[in-house]
């Protein structure tokens, strides 16, 4: 037995709020786990301190199915945010310490690996279109081979996924309330095809190309753009209307040959499990770290694989290095892999979290090193107090709230 001696969560903000749970056992081996949400995150950390960090204590560290199963079906009220993402910080810490004692890399234990790297894509954006040209040229000459493509909208002051001043990736504003943003539908729709059939047209072929709509647009004007975009040849069209009606995305089906990507909002398997097994997307972006950990994620990802359905999982700046390496070793290890998110750390994030993975031609690695391969800081987190940021809220010209 490894017992497990101390729990302690870290709430620091390099650049961007993380919250980061160590699990120490009685062998001195210490495991590191993600639980950031994204605008929530002292939510998270005091379910971890006040409800989860003391059931830890005395536990066997190896034991990890059964202490995912204690968690999620101990506590009644199941899913949700806040109790998967902490959930996830635990199950990833355990992972960790188990690969430390083996002295193995994660994805040793999880079957070993099933290919030699890891597909990952950028994020290129611009103000407009010869600002997003030049920075998609950014990125192939860094040998990307997938890009993501975004570009401020004509006639929207704010548009998502471009950054503000001084900003080399977008990053919410601090601040005590989140910013209101203007959306509006049709020139977005007006827009999207003509910006991406710029890329093209300057690039070619010759690389992956996907892009972000984040929810916005019903059923019928998904399906629409999903139609226009079909010359363009689309890697995916990323959350293309709102998650939580899976049926919707029938509609969308119907109308585009264009793939589906969707995901990163959901929590279990059960928030996917129609779109999977009625193969009404071709991508599923769940995160460690928002679904469950490794164990749970891998039974998601299970489950794609019998349908077709291939991984692509968010890993968007506001998940720390821990979340994106424990990524990294289910990708390097599944069947079905099919790309990762891969945006970046904005500095100092490696003054407190020190990483091993490492990217090559288009491709990450996670590296050799026993457990995950991430060690954390905490005299250097110490130095970063917590920043309240929220991301924006949307609202329709008339006033009314839209899906950010």
């Amino acid at each position: 037995m490894t017992k497990i001696i101390a729990a302690d969560v870290l709430v620091t903000a390099p650049g961007r709020n993380y919250v980061t749970l160590k699990v120490t056992t009685d062998e001195g081996v210490v495991g590191w786990g993600d639980a950031t949400l994204n605008g929530r995150e002292l939510a998270v950390a005091a379910y971890l301190r006040e409800h989860v960090c003391p059931l830890l204590i005395g536990r066997d560290a190896h034991r990890i199915e059964d202490l995912w199963q204690y968690l999620y079906k101990g506590a009644y009220w199941r899913r949700g945010p806040v109790t998967m993402t902490a959930i996830a910080a635990v199950d990833v810490a355990l992972w960790d310490i188990k690969g430390k004692l083996a002295g193995l890399p994660v994805y040793q234990l999880l079957g070993g690996a099933a290919r030699d790297g890891v597909l990952v894509y950028g994020h290129a954006s611009g103000g407009d279109v010869a600002e997003l040209l030049d920075d998609v040229a950014r990125y192939l000459d860094r040998g990307y081979l997938a890009v993501r493509a975004q570009s401020g909208v004509p006639g929207l002051d704010k548009t998502y996924g471009i950054p503000g001043a001084g900003q080399t990736v977008y990053e919410p504003a601090s601040g005590a309330r989140p910013h209101e943003d203007l959306w509006d539908t049709a020139p977005y729709l007006r827009f999207a095809p003509e910006m991406l059939g710029a890329v093209r047209e300057r690039f070619g072929f010759g690389f992956h190309l996907l892009h972000d709509v984040h929810h916005r647009l019903s059923p019928a004007e998904a399906g629409r753009l999903g139609r226009d975009l079909e010359p363009h040849r689309l890697f995916w069209l990323e959350d293309p209307t709102p998650a939580e009606d899976q049926e919707a995305f029938r509609l969308v089906r119907q109308h585009t040959t264009t793939p589906l990507a969707v995901g990163e909002v959901f929590n279990s398997v059960w928030d996917c499990r129609q779109l999977i097994t009625e193969r009404l997307i071709d991508y599923i972006r769940t995160s460690v770290s928002h679904a469950g950990g490794i164990t749970h994620l891998r039974r998601i990802f299970a489950l794609a694989e019998l349908y077709g359905v291939r991984t692509g999982s968010h890993g968007a700046g506001d998940l720390s290095p821990v979340s994106l390496s424990a990524a990294l070793h289910v990708d390097l290890s599944v069947p079905n892999f099919g790309i990762q998110e891969y945006m970046g750390h904005a500095e100092p994030a490696s003054e407190v979290f020190h990483t091993s993975y490492t990217l090559s031609q288009g491709y990450l690695h996670p590296g050799e090193l026993p457990g995950l391969g991430v060690e954390v800081d905490e005299a250097a987190a110490a130095n970063f107090p917590y920043d309240p940021k929220y991301l924006p809220v949307n609202r329709r010209r008339d006033g009314s709230v839209h899906d950010w």
